[in-house]
């Protein structure tokens, strides 16, 4: 039986997303019709290899796709059923912050070195609310508070640079944070940090969720964070998602040749001191991808057809799709025109 997701439990819906960066001669295809939805207090994960698309996705949600040399070539980004790509600058600008917030990848960059960490957890508030100025100091205190930063009146003084990694990208969620969005995306957020600060970022990240009641799009190229926070997950590759479906069936019975491979490259107990598994090739240049299936130059079950016609989603039930009509047993044809 196929569960449908009906519109009310929809928060974000990215529906058939293209984003190209065009040069003098050449088109960078980094997104190449990407759908998939996020509910209402889930946590989707958007996983891939660098250079898939994830990241140019998030932007894209966020309206921040630098326009030129980037195009929003075709689809819809539906929040709460608004069209954010017909929003203008000054409609996105409101938007940004107040109703889905994104927490960057490197807060050394991301956060100012010039202003204070009480200034630009201010300013966020301030961009949407205009509540006095002791008020805003308050609330940025007992938001440092809320993400676990020790001393939070001390550290609204302080500068990015006088923080660690981990109380960087701390500060950088409680900014999210501070008008309370519905959606936060996090873009990579423990990939500059160790082991033990990612799993506090995480463990963060899941009781922040949790209390506030929000919804979560989380993008990374890390399996073993997808297997421990995803409720769904959409696999990216070439500017495509080439899997989705709930974590359960995505790690014990996925349907694609490129998630299949993933797995099997991942290291655990029962293949220690083995050679593990990589897959063959690399990941094709955006302005150049193969014609068919992009997949299907690194692909052991390739066939003719794959290099020449599209794979059209193959459904397998209850919200399970995957990108390969060679290995779908529906018995329909399912490859695109």
């Amino acid at each position: 039986m196929v569960m449908k997701i009906s519109d009310n439990e929809k928060l974000l819906s990215v529906q058939d997303l293209k984003v190209y960066f065009r040069s003098e001669d050449e088109v960078a295809r980094a997104v190449d019709g990407v759908s998939f939805d996020v509910r209402r207090e889930e946590t989707v994960c958007l996983v891939g290899e660098s250079g898939c698309g994830k990241t140019v996705t998030a932007l894209s949600i966020m309206g921040l796709v630098p326009i030129p040399p980037g195009e929003i070539a075709d689809g819809r980004v539906l929040f709460r059923d608004q069209n954010l790509l017909d929003f203008n600058d000054t409609e996105m600008q409101q938007f940004r912050g107040n109703q889905i917030a994104m927490v960057f990848q490197e807060p050394q960059t991301s956060l100012n070195p010039v202003f204070t960490i009480g200034d630009q957890i201010g300013e966020a508030i301030s961009t949407h609310e205009d509540i006095p100025e002791s008020e805003i100091t308050r609330r940025s205190e007992q938001l440092l508070k809320d993400v676990g930063i020790a001393s939070p009146a001390e550290r609204l003084g302080d500068y990015p640079h006088q923080l660690s990694g981990g109380q960087r990208q701390r500060a950088m969620i409680a900014m999210a944070l501070a008008c309370s969005p519905d959606l936060i995306i996090a873009d990579e957020p423990t990939t500059a940090l160790d082991v033990t600060v990612q799993a506090q970022i995480l463990r963060l990240l899941d009781s922040i969720q949790k209390l506030r009641s929000m919804s979560v799009l989380y993008i990374t190229h890390d399996l073993g964070v997808v297997s421990k926070i995803a409720d769904r997950v959409c696999v990216m590759y070439a500017g495509i998602i080439a899997e989705q479906g709930n974590r359960q069936e995505i790690f014990k019975n996925p349907k694609h040749p490129y998630t299949q491979a993933l797995l099997a490259s991942l290291p655990n107990r029962e293949k220690r001191g083995q050679r593990l598994y990589s897959i063959p090739g690399t990941v094709p240049n955006p302005a150049y991808k193969p014609s068919g299936c992009p997949f299907h130059p690194r692909c052991q079950h390739a066939i003719q057809t794959c290099a020449e016609r599209y794979p059209g989603m193959c459904d397998y039930g209850d919200g399970h799709h995957a990108r390969c009509p060679v290995l779908f047993d529906g018995g329909k044809d399912t490859w695109c025109k």
